[in-house]
């Protein structure tokens, strides 16, 4: 009975009909349309919550002073010229982008285009990446002064004390390849190549029918390269002064080469075994809140006579005695030792074994006084209890920084301009981990 209904149904024309109509029509969708134009209301205090980590680098960055960093701005009361971009938004941007893992000035341009928390920065102000790069690496006093800003104001909360801190440094890759290093001939061979195309370039600057652009662009590549050439044979004899302090006669005997690319970079031993042209950067750490309070750029290739100029920044920058000094036994040298002892500083670092003293805390005949100490010291259980804390402090802090705070790699070259940008991966490290004693 219920079979031969269905048929009847299946069968009926007036229900075929139906369906037929129904699928002959095409279904009713809403298609997006991205030509229209829209006027949406939106305010830029909404698009963030409350407790954004943007709002809270903001609020660090309110607190600081920023004056050495307008000093060179030119735009003041009736004076000519466009207003600046405030120091405080740049600043923010760059603390902000690297607390995020970013460094890149075009990457941070895009997203302030687009993505809320740098929407919410901006707060409606245009900023392109030549600002932001050129404000990167364009105040290296200043940016300076602002990191040892930030650690006065911990050490007067007294959230940071250097009485005992742990140093480490570590290799960052240049901004140039190894096939970019020269000798001297062929630098001078080269740098006559370059003087011609220059010439070469101004004479066709004369011909009106080119673009005023485009050879403004070629003459200032062709002149950028003649000065990456001059300073890389000004840097040849200070090459060769290093290679004369090796021990290996193979080194001493190489004829020293400079990069045209990065002419202040220096092929260095990193840390897989390879040797590839970077700059050495020393840290240090505050070993009770493991808050960075030194930062120092070197073109050293080893740790050797890297402790005492980053132990006196520090004592510099807070005004504090360094008390106590981990190292490892990279650092290790006895005539700083004595001096540092001498000084009143107490030096924690694994004294060089020997043949007779499996572990070198014996005090030697040759041995002053401060370095007697120090083997004797680094013998003691106690000792070696606050060596170890040198590892658990410095590496951690000095992988932070390659690994998330973009450190990895240089993206700007020359020395100072490097020194700039660990300064500025150091700052948003100790902005990263202490907002909230930084802005009450």
């Amino acid at each position: 009975m219920l079979i031969a209904g269905m048929d009847a149904v299946m069968n009926d024309p007036v229900s075929e009909s139906t369906g037929r109509c129904a699928l002959a029509e095409p279904p009713r969708l809403r298609r997006p349309n991205r030509e229209q134009s829209l006027l949406l209301p939106c305010c830029l205090e909404d698009l963030l919550p409350a407790d954004h980590a943007a709002r809270a680098v903001w609020s660090v960055v309110e607190r600081l002073d920023l004056s050495a960093f307008s000093a060179p701005l030119k735009a003041r009361g009736d004076e000519p010229g466009r207003p600046a971009t405030d120091p405080q938004l740049l600043t923010a941007l760059w603390l902000y982008a690297t607390i995020e893992g970013i460094g890149s000035g075009r990457e941070i341009e895009r997203r302030c285009g687009c993505q809320d928390a740098f929407r919410w920065l901006c707060g409606g102000v245009p900023v392109n990446y030549h600002t932001l790069n050129d404000f990167r690496v364009g105040h290296g006093a200043a940016l300076d002064e602002l990191f040892s800003q930030v650690l006065a104001v911990l050490m007067h909360k007294r959230i940071v004390s250097v009485r005992r801190i742990a140093q480490d440094g570590t290799k960052v890759r240049a901004d140039a390849g190894r096939h970019t290093f020269r000798r001297e001939a062929t630098l001078q061979r080269q740098l006559t190549e370059a003087r011609a195309h220059v010439a070469a370039v101004k004479a066709q600057s004369d011909n009106p029918a080119a673009d005023a652009r485009r050879r403004a662009a070629q003459e200032r590549a062709a002149r950028e390269r003649v000065e990456r050439i001059e300073a890389a044979l000004a840097e040849l004899p200070k090459i060769g002064a290093d290679q004369q302090q090796s021990k290996r006669p193979d080194v001493r005997a190489k004829e020293p080469r400079a990069s045209t690319i990065d002419p202040q970079a220096r092929v260095m031993k990193m840390p897989d075994g390879g040797y590839r042209p970077a700059y050495n950067v020393q840290l240090a750490t505050d070993v009770e809140s493991r808050a960075i309070v030194g930062v120092d750029v070197t073109q050293a290739r080893s740790d050797h006579q890297q402790a005492a100029p980053l132990r006196a920044q520090v004592e510099r920058r807070s005004g504090a005695k360094v008390v106590e000094h981990l190292l490892d036994g990279g650092y290790v040298q006895l005539a700083e030792i004595e001096r540092a002892e001498a000084a009143g500083t107490r030096i924690y670092a694994p004294p060089q074994k020997t043949r007779n003293d499996t572990a070198g805390f014996a005090p030697k005949r040759s041995d002053g006084p401060g370095v007697a100490a120090w083997r004797v010291r680094m013998g003691t259980p106690a000792g070696q209890t606050i060596y170890k804390q040198r590892a658990s402090t410095a590496e951690p802090v000095n992988a932070d920084l390659k690994r998330y705070r973009g450190l990895a790699q240089c993206v700007v070259r020359g020395l100072a301009k490097v020194r700039c940008q660990a300064l500025w991966a150091a700052l948003a490290y100790n902005v990263m981990h202490f907002t909230a004693q930084l802005v009450t």
